[in-house]
């Protein structure tokens, strides 16, 4: 037998690997420093390279997103069509607003530009959690309560509170979170009944009239549209069961806060909790202590012992937060890669 020596073995030879792809650029308006934390964790993995801002979008600092097809905004400032002009003029063909709700930017305006828009979901919870937080302060009267222990009266107060289970909370919107709100409520043992243009829970449907009739508190969880404006205007309020609370934790202009006042003043209705009001645009975010307030209605609404006023934060969680930039940020993606709904 002849000895040849080892096999001589060729080395395995790679394709060359391909470079990674490089991050797209996508700017980040209206980005306060814990949406830029998760921001910068979090835009990597989508293939994104963020420029952040914490300012809102306005017609002077659409140059920011030079070169980028998208960008991110907030709900806090109004979109003006200017802006969305100057956006479509520099090459912006795709807004994701970090918000359930789009009454901040004309649709229309930016359809006709060629730019689109989508929204994003983030965990219901967070608005259901602080919608049952209210009514629970409104119908046990709870910032009067306060108020009185903060002056040491620690006397019963003038009202007896309510239980949930001998009352009849309407739900206005059986959305997501118009649904978890009902869900809870029904833990807590009261009725509902809803009103809702596309019924789609396994619930009480009745018309709106009816429902703010027969309802010791109306709670709102319907988007601001042109259908919604003033949804709950001075002919509905008026039909609402006298004693009633309203609730509204969707967006100021479903109800004419005029309205509101009035019933509120001859004691018609028992009181109102409002995480949103119409025209807090520029108020609300804002450290108001030192200047003035520019909206009498607030003011005359905050004035009031039976109405409890928060600055738009009922969507405001941990959870919450992570979910719009997360869900932002794949809007933005899927949108490069050509995955968008739109």
């Amino acid at each position: 037998m002849t000895y040849c020596g080892p096999a001589r073995i060729e080395p395995v030879r790679h394709p060359p690997r391909p470079a990674p792809p490089r991050p797209v650029g996508v700017t980040i308006y209206g980005c306060q420093a814990d949406e830029a934390t998760l921001v910068l964790r979090l835009a990597s993995s989508y293939g994104l390279a963020p420029i952040i801002t914490e300012a809102g979008v306005t017609e002077a600092n659409v140059d920011l997103a030079v070169g980028n097809r998208c960008i991110s905004i907030g709900h806090r400032t109004p979109v003006r069509n200017y802006t969305l002009l100057a956006l479509s003029q520099i090459g912006v063909k795709y807004i994701s607003t970090r918000s359930v709700g789009y009454n901040h930017i004309d649709l229309r305006y930016a359809r006709s530009l060629g730019i689109t828009v989508e929204n994003v979901a983030y965990s219901p919870d967070s608005v259901a959690d602080f919608t049952l937080m209210l009514i629970l302060m409104a119908v046990r009267n709870a910032r009067s309560i306060v108020q009185r222990v903060d002056g040491h009266d620690y006397g019963l107060p003038d009202r007896r509170g309510r239980e949930l289970r001998d009352l009849t909370v309407g739900i206005v919107g059986t959305g997501r979170i118009g649904t978890a709100v009902m869900i809870r409520l029904h833990g807590f043992g009261a009725r509902t009944v809803a009103y809702d243009p596309r019924p789609r829970t396994d619930a009480e449907y009745v018309p709106l009239d009816e429902l703010v009739g027969m309802s010791d508190v109306v709670t709102l969880h319907v988007p601001l549209d042109e259908g919604s404006h003033h949804l709950l205007d001075r002919r509905r309020i008026g039909l609402m069961k006298p004693g009633a609370i309203l609730v509204n934790t969707a967006r100021g202009g479903i109800v004419d806060t005029s309205a509101l006042l009035s019933s509120l003043e001859t004691g018609r209705l028992a009181g109102a909790a409002l995480d949103v009001v119409e025209g807090e645009d520029g108020i609300f975010y804002t450290d108001c202590r030192n200047g003035p307030v520019p909206n009498q209605n607030l003011l005359q609404l905050q004035a009031r012992p039976d109405v409890v006023i928060t600055p738009h934060t009922a969507y405001y969680t941990d959870r919450s937060l992570s979910d719009m930039v997360a869900g932002s940020l794949a809007n933005c993606s899927a949108y490069e890669e050509g995955r968008h709904r739109g």
